[in-house]
């Protein structure tokens, strides 16, 4: 089993997961009576991770997520973060009330808005039909493994936009994205590549984000709440979806499906539960190909290594978990 560390949302804490060369897994809650709502890992150490909170900013970790110091941005709503894959210490951040996006190029000593995200056309319309007060809000940032000055960020509900200037300025809507935007993912190493998440399904881009498809073929249900893609082949990935109208109840009929080169969506088995009665957290192993972690939101943990063919239920209990799933 390739070494990993999960980290996921809990209910005013982070969960953390590690699992050592051994096999063995320990399981700790970390970041106690904050409430995390995005969490990062910095793909150059997978040591360092930040979490953005509800009104207490970022709060960093150098030490693989066991202690936690703040990192700026105290009094701010954090729904997404970016960590740079060509530079440590350059993050994004997304907000809400109102939705802006913050960048730091010292790990979060001194960050700066981007005022041109203030510019965006359509702007004005932007709502969010999940959280009072209904203003809108930042939920999606990626920056290109390819081109540092490249980045998408994706709203809820509003647009998918794209600066090709380090978020300086902005597109309008990139064309075929979801604007209900829930994540937005670049593959780690073909900047071509980039997936999402939204309320009308998964979307994948072949040009960096400047154009979007939606492939419906064999999907069936079309909320989509995660996406991940395979390590080192960029036309394996996965989204989690579910009946729109039955996304967040009890009996969600969650499946996590896989698309390959193209072809039409397969729906996931193989030990999972089928379907699942409250949508899954889905992650792939950024440098392990095959390898994908299912967590529910009860706290069973699920790994495969045969691109989701198989899954093995493993021996731990994360506790009550929710929206997102990271692996470093």
């Amino acid at each position: 089993m390739t070494a990993a560390r999960l980290f996921a949302l809990g209910n005013k804490h982070v969960v953390r997961a590690e699992c050592g060369r051994d096999g063995q897994w320990c399981v700790d809650r970390v970041l106690a009576g904050q409430d995390v709502r995005s969490l990062e890992a910095d793909p150059l150490n997978r040591d360092v991770i930040y979490a953005g909170t509800q009104g207490q900013g970022v709060w960093r970790s150098e030490d693989g997520g066991q202690n936690w110091r703040p990192a700026g941005l105290a009094g701010v709503i954090v729904k997404s973060l970016a960590a740079s894959p060509h530079q440590s210490g350059v993050v994004y951040a997304g907000t809400k009330s109102p939705p802006l996006i913050y960048r730091t190029s010292d790990g979060g000593a001194h960050w700066e808005e981007l005022a041109g995200f203030r510019r965006v056309r359509g702007r004005w319309w932007w709502r969010s039909p999940a959280e009072p007060p209904y203003t809108a809000y930042v939920l999606g940032l990626a920056i290109s493994p390819a081109d540092p000055n490249v980045v998408l960020a994706g709203v809820e509900l509003g647009a998918v936009v794209r600066s090709a200037d380090a978020g300086q300025t902005w597109s309008s809507h990139r064309r075929g994205a979801g604007r209900d935007c829930h994540q937005l993912l670049f593959h780690p190493r073909q900047g071509q590549w980039v997936y999402q998440a939204h309320g009308g399904g998964p979307a994948v881009s072949r040009d960096a984000g400047q154009t979007w498809t939606g492939p419906k073929a064999g999907l069936g249900m079309r909320y989509c709440i995660n996406v991940a893609c395979d390590a080192e082949r960029p036309e394996i990935w996965y989204a989690v979806v579910a009946p729109v109208l039955k996304a967040y109840s009890a009996d969600s009929q969650a499946f996590v499906v896989r698309s390959t080169a193209g072809a039409a969506w397969q729906r996931l088995g193989g030990g999972l539960p089928e379907p699942f009665n409250r949508l899954p957290l889905l992650a792939a192993h950024p440098a392990a190909p095959g390898e994908l972690y299912l967590a529910s939101q009860g706290g069973a943990l699920w790994r495969s290594a045969d691109y989701g063919d198989t899954w093995q239920r493993l021996p731990l209990d994360l506790g009550r978990v929710w929206f997102r799933l990271i692996v470093t």
